[in-house]
């Protein structure tokens, strides 16, 4: 994938608020564009070169927006036979939102700040203190209780970031823990907040059917 630096990201870019749908920098997130606002923000992003779309999670109403997202880049798109479009996101760098643009398109506009997430377009992170024995034990025992299904001898053999970044994605958490996890300084600390809603999840705290 092309590598961008912080002088080839916009002021201003669309933004896709969607509840529970996590993009990270470096990582890869599947989605269905199907509603006519989005359909719009795709075809527009698809006619610039950088193709970026920024991902952000709605606070509870939905009309207000937490202050930092994630924005990627349209890697593949594929029209379907209704007019939708299954396209991926690969993520580059995480931004804080300042003004909304007026004007005439059906999607949301942002001015955003990319200055505290340089960082994001640099190379893998590294989790010196990661013990993966001991994170798959607790990931087997949520993939159980949640009855989610892996590839086990990828999960043990996966890079780091990649498999912390990809199980934050995939994981069914609330819409405000996947928050925490985006705003995670380091991949130690998004690995620790994982644990954390993983154990959290098994004692019964986020989901009454977990016991």
């Amino acid at each position: 994938m092309r590598r961008f630096t912080l002088a080839d990201l916009p002021d201003t870019i669309p933004v896709f608020p969607l509840p529970g749908a996590l993009l990270l920098p470096r990582a890869r997130l599947p989605l269905n564009i199907f509603e006519p606002r989005y359909l719009a923000m795709l075809e527009d992003a698809l006619k610039t070169p950088e193709r970026l779309i920024g991902m952000i999670q709605p606070m509870e109403g939905g009309k207000r927006l937490h202050q930092i997202g994630c924005v990627g880049r349209v890697t593949s798109f594929n029209e379907t036979d209704d007019g939708r479009y299954i396209i991926t996101l690969g993520g580059l760098c995480r931004f804080r939102v300042g003004a909304e643009h007026d004007g005439f398109t059906p999607y949301r506009r942002f001015q955003v700040d990319w200055g505290s997430f340089e960082r994001d377009l640099g190379p893998p992170e590294s989790d010196a203190s990661f013990d993966r024995e001991a994170f798959l034990k607790v990931l087997s025992r949520y993939f159980e209780v949640t009855q989610l299904s892996s590839d086990w001898d990828a999960l043990k053999s996966a890079d780091e970031e990649l498999l912390i970044n990809s199980l934050s994605i995939l994981c069914p958490f609330e819409a405000e823990e996947k928050q925490a996890l985006l705003e995670a300084p380091s991949l130690e600390t998004r690995r620790e907040t994982l644990v954390t809603l993983m154990e959290f999840a098994l004692r019964g705290g986020t989901d009454g059917n977990l016991q």
